[in-house]
């Protein structure tokens, strides 16, 4: 059966009050800080308890809705919420974010939301029971959603290290210059390195090895195109906004009318890595694609950076992602509006090892990026299902039975609601 409705103000369900001044933070203590913009710190006291709704009351994150499952410290940037008697806190997290409360912000110079307009705001809200029920399904999708990049997360810092040993340290080759056996490496690895350096630009570089700059060694180098955009069909166009946490957001994009203008030539390819080339904030972020379901191209504000026959895109991709504190300050213009050109990217220099290396670079790095993409398609997979039942369990549209069978297909497994 679907859930039984009611009509209530939030104020009948839930508790708000402002948050207050932000103690002093310290990087190892135990109680996570929030403001509005979420997760900002950790400090040693608390002023909220487990189970809070956190939202954003004032700036360009006014409306914004962060939950803390434990006791933490809401700043005074934001108003937190707690659950009036049985009703969940979890299915409370889950309407405020449905609601989209930036619509009942006000102020047009610093735009602000406060308790009162909050505990005014009429929904429909099911009963205790029903919420458990609703709750019970969306977190099962945002558990394993979470579960798949933590996962993502641990699999590109194994990449990373990988990465920086041999090809920032120099490990192996030091290994050898000292008569050692390189750790973790069989000898058959072992023998691809060279034993000693050679002097370069760059300082010491591996001996045999050879020191370029990125456009020497790139296929494709290239901004995106000015998109003629249309609401349906279409080819993907990806933005800034797709660009993030060294990932690619494809439900971002938008869609561009190839009849309009041709997109010969700039298709993305796996292992291109996209780099945001304009704005204050998002410039120089760089996300890798490592799948693509179905044909894509970039818009003008992204850079696509593409291997060329001296590297291979496990390479480029790991060095593009230690460079990315380089390439954010590469931006020029105004504060007001950065750029950055694609003959500065081109002139960042690279170390280009032998293709021997990078064969067993390849062989150890590619399975993770292989795991990375299949751990990203079902992250979007189950993003999408849960952002389809969410509304309709919130309406009542939707069958909790219905909704449960589908979350356990999708999860593989069976839950109880």
């Amino acid at each position: 059966m679907s859930s039984e409705l009611r009509v209530a103000r939030l104020e009948e369900v839930l508790s708000f009050a402002n948050g207050r001044t932000s103690p002093e933070r310290e990087e190892a203590a135990p109680v996570p800080v929030f403001g509005s913009n979420g997760l900002i710190g950790q400090a040693r006291e608390f002023n909220s308890p487990p189970n809070t709704i956190v939202i954003g009351r004032v700036g360009s994150y006014c409306g914004s809705v962060h939950f803390s499952r434990e006791a933490c410290w809401v700043t005074d940037n934001a108003i937190r919420a707690t659950a009036k008697g049985e009703n969940d806190p979890n299915f409370l997290y889950y309407l405020l974010k449905q609601l989209n409360l930036n619509n009942w912000r006000s102020g047009s110079g610093q735009p602000l939301i406060n308790q009162t307009t909050l505990n005014a705001i009429e929904t429909q809200i099911p009963y205790p029971r029903e919420q458990r029920a609703i709750s019970g399904i969306v977190g099962a999708l945002d558990d394993r959603i979470t579960l798949l990049r933590e996962t993502n997360a641990t699999l590109e810092a194994i990449a990373q290290a990988l990465f920086k040993s041999w090809f920032v340290d120099f490990d192996p080759v030091r290994a050898k210059m000292e008569g050692r056996t390189p750790e973790g490496m069989d000898e058959a690895t072992a023998a691809l390195f060279p034993d000693g350096f050679e002097t370069s630009e760059l300082g010491e570089v591996p001996r045999g090895w050879r020191v370029g700059t990125l456009g020497s060694v790139c296929g494709y180098l290239n901004r995106g195109l000015s998109p003629k955009y249309i609401e349906a069909g279409g080819v993907l166009v990806l933005n800034q906004k797709c660009v993030r946490d060294f990932s690619v957001d494809f439900s971002k994009g938008r869609r561009h009318d190839p009849s309009q203008r041709k997109i010969d030539g700039r298709e993305v390819a796996v292992g291109d890595v996209l780099v945001n080339s304009t704005g204050v904030g998002t410039l120089g972020r760089i996300a890798q694609v490592l799948r693509l379901p179905e044909q894509i191209i970039v818009d003008s504000h992204v850079t696509v950076v593409r291997a060329g026959s001296d590297l291979s895109w496990p390479y480029l991709g790991q060095f593009m992602a230690r460079k990315q504190p380089e390439i954010e300050a590469m931006g020029e213009g105004s504060t007001g509006q950065t750029e950055l050109g694609r003959a500065k990217l081109a002139c960042l220099p690279i170390v280009i090892p032998s293709v021997a290396v990078l064969n067993g670079f390849d062989e150890l790095v590619l399975p993770l990026k292989q795991r990375i993409a299949v751990n990203e398609s079902k992250t979007q997979t189950l993003s999408t299902l849960r952002d389809t039942l969410l509304p309709r369990l919130i309406s009542g549209q939707l069958h909790l039975p219905e909704a449960q069978a589908a979350t356990e297909a999708a999860l593989g497994g069976t839950l109880s609601v």
